[in-house]
């Protein structure tokens, strides 16, 4: 009965539910399959939510030697893509049946070779990276991690580590594209800091995109920077503030973005009759800027999602193939 005090037990839902009782223990312990739950399975779990069933993580943990629990270490938090990506994470841990620590220590390698270890300290199931810093393959080869499962998230380390993130490579294509489809052959760049792949690769795109029209960045018109407004505004001001300056930026955030606009703000420049802007992420509060910025959009949420899947897979002792998730193009009015 649904009213009763006591907890229901896994042979009442099997009763109720019409099957054994293993595989009712089965379908409440796993993830939902890449194929949908089975008509039976879907009963079992309708059955166990009728009746208020919560499963014992702890006495799971002692039979399994699991902890149910996924370790995640993410920088910049702050930052609302990171955060974006986080929210993915977390709901889809849940969804599975997982809670996540979480660990956000600084942009640096070694403040994250503390946090993995305290981590791995605390028994997770296994671990999401999200802050790696390029090239990457001797960090992870250090860290004291037995064999816990680890996969890569938004930026990647070139060492053989699985990882799920956005395709920033295609899109630096797509910028350098549309700038060019629209006449503009006067161009710069603001690229980020370079420790991180998801800079790298977004100037890789577009720098290799102008290559194939045959247009070659000189070396002052690529500007390296924090992922923050205030390395916009740095780097802009160096772009801008000269008489040669550039026709077209594309910046591989959109807060640095938010630096260069406040520049050509402040330096009398009209978006986009002076200058065109292209940014990337495409988080919320661009498209209300007085002149609404087009940027690539990255599928932030849906990252943290297909890395949480990813990672359940190594946990479950299953190969994981990279996944490079698709972004797109809006276009709005900085150009």
């Amino acid at each position: 009965m649904a009213n009763v005090q006591r907890p229901p037990t896994l042979k009442e839902i099997a009763h109720r539910a019409g099957v054994h009782v293993s595989t009712a223990s089965r379908v409440l312990r796993q993830a939902e399959p890449a194929d949908g739950w089975s008509e039976s399975a879907l009963r079992v779990r309708a059955v166990a939510d009728e009746l208020g069933y919560q499963r014992n993580m702890w006495a799971a943990s002692l039979r399994t030697r699991k902890t149910a629990t996924l370790g995640v270490v993410m920088t910049r938090l702050t930052d609302g893509v990171v955060a974006t990506t986080y929210r993915g994470v977390e709901e889809e841990a849940a969804r599975a049946g997982y809670s996540v620590l979480l660990s956000s220590p600084p942009d640096d390698p070694e403040a994250q070779r503390r946090a993995i270890e305290l981590l791995v300290g605390r028994q997770v199931d296994g671990l999401l990276l999200s802050g790696l810093h390029r090239p990457g393959g001797e960090f992870i080869e250090s860290l004291r991690v037995a064999d816990v499962p680890m996969l890569a998230l938004t930026r990647h380390a070139d060492a053989g580590l699985p990882f799920v993130g956005g395709d920033d490579i295609r899109g630096g294509r797509l910028a350098a594209r549309h700038l060019l489809d629209r006449g503009y052959t006067d161009l710069a760049v603001i690229a980020g800091p370079g420790h991180a792949t998801t800079a790298t690769d977004r100037l890789a795109g577009f720098t290799a995109e102008l290559a194939d029209a045959g247009i070659v960045l000189p070396a002052d018109r690529v500007r390296t920077s924090t992922f923050e407004v205030d390395g916009g505004i740095a780097a802009g001001r160096a772009l801008l503030d000269t008489a040669r300056r550039p026709r077209a930026i594309f910046t591989v955030s959109d807060t640095i973005a938010v630096g260069v606009l406040g520049v050509a703000r402040d330096l009398g420049l009209r978006i986009p009759d002076d200058l065109a802007l292209i940014g990337f992420n495409d988080i919320p509060i661009v498209a209300q800027l007085p002149v609404p910025l087009t940027t690539v959009r990255s599928p932030a949420r849906d990252i943290g999602v297909t890395a949480v899947r990813g990672l359940l897979d190594l946990v479950a002792g299953r190969d994981v193939e990279s996944r490079r998730l698709p972004v797109e193009l809006v276009v709005r009015a900085t150009v």
